[in-house]
């Protein structure tokens, strides 16, 4: 079957200069999708140009004449932008025009208006934002909530946890993930009331392999394959190690410049620097979702270049073939009857 994602090609940092190369792209590699470019119709067409006689059957524009902007307050976006390149990407979904959306716009607004037009699936009280973190073991670790929840309770979390677990368990092929909450500490009288509560909420959960507290270095070792925490430590956690990376890289280039020897030095382990480069590049894993909604909604980052922003198309064409969202309520409802057993 084909699988139909609807870009909102307007939105980032750079629009269609990035979303309809990506969109290019990916429809070279993959004869099983078709892509629904959202815009401005005249702006999408110019970069058209490249598209082959056999990608462009497996393309369409759906013309719109509105764009959120990147600092736009979510709650304008979804009053006065009803004809944006985001709200129709992802009304197409709500109406089985498409099976995911894709968007490198506002972060806010994309889930203020995904939440509004697709709701949430029952037994799930807020989306979360998820992503992969590559790790130590050469594989990746999913964390959530990223940014969307920055207050959360008890019960929260556990549905994060349950909604990661379907997550990596689905692209991973990982029976049982390991799931962590991120504290200050291992030990059970470590952090604070919420936390400790949700640790008790998913010690009682038979379904989840739920291990125990995690602290921030177990993201990248890989001794876990879901980390769970609320969205502010989410956010800050994920923007520091963005930080710790960039200067690393700031400063291995820094040393290998220094003077003639190093420059040399340089040239003989560019292999292993470019190997190493491409491990770590944010790109390959860029593509957040919004998890817990009633469709599929993937956030690129706003400044992603061709290659980042087809990982993101990539990851919403995974996560349609292994039909997340059913899994995750399928997966609640597991819960649910475990509860009625237990009472």
């Amino acid at each position: 079957m084909i699988t139909r994602i609807a870009l909102d090609a307007m939105s980032g940092d750079f629009g269609p200069t990035v979303t309809v190369p990506a969109a290019l792209h990916v429809l070279s590699e993959n004869d099983q999708v078709h892509l629904i470019l959202v815009g401005d119709e005249a702006a999408l067409t110019e970069h058209l140009s490249q598209a082959s006689a056999a990608i462009k059957p497996r393309l369409s524009i759906r013309h719109t004449s509105q764009v959120v902007a990147m600092d736009e307050l979510p709650s304008h976006a979804l009053r006065n932008k009803k004809d944006s390149s985001m709200r129709v990407a992802i009304n197409l979904v709500k109406e089985k025009e498409a099976d995911a959306c894709v968007s490198a716009g506002n972060t806010g607004a994309l889930m203020a208006t995904a939440r509004y037009v697709l709701k949430t699936l029952p037994g799930i009280d807020r989306p979360a934002i998820i992503t992969a973190l590559p790790n130590m073991r050469n594989s990746y670790t999913y964390m959530l909530d990223l940014g969307a929840n920055v207050e959360v309770s008890p019960e929260h979390l556990f549905q994060f946890a349950v909604m990661g677990g379907v997550l990596a368990s689905a692209v991973k092929n990982v029976s049982t993930p390991r799931v962590g909450l991120l504290n200050v500490g291992e030990e059970e009288i470590k952090g604070n009331d919420c936390v400790r509560d949700a640790a008790r909420l998913l010690t009682a959960a038979d379904s989840i392999n739920y291990i125990g507290f995690v602290e921030g270095d177990d993201i990248y070792k890989g001794t876990v394959d879901v980390v769970v925490c609320d969205g502010f430590v989410g956010n800050v956690a994920l923007k520091t190690s963005e930080g710790v990376a960039k200067m690393i890289s700031h400063y291995v280039k820094e040393s290998f410049t220094q003077n003639i020897l190093t420059r040399i030095v340089a040239f003989i382990a560019l292999p292993i620097l470019n190997h190493l480069r491409r491990r770590i590049d944010p790109r390959r894993y860029n593509g957040a979702s919004l998890l817990g909604l009633r469709g599929i909604v993937i956030k690129s980052h706003g400044g992603a270049d061709q290659l980042a922003f087809a990982n993101a198309i990539k990851e919403a064409i995974r996560e349609v073939e292994q039909n997340v969202p059913a899994r995750i309520a399928d997966q609640l409802d597991t819960f649910l009857n475990e509860k009625r057993q237990v009472g």
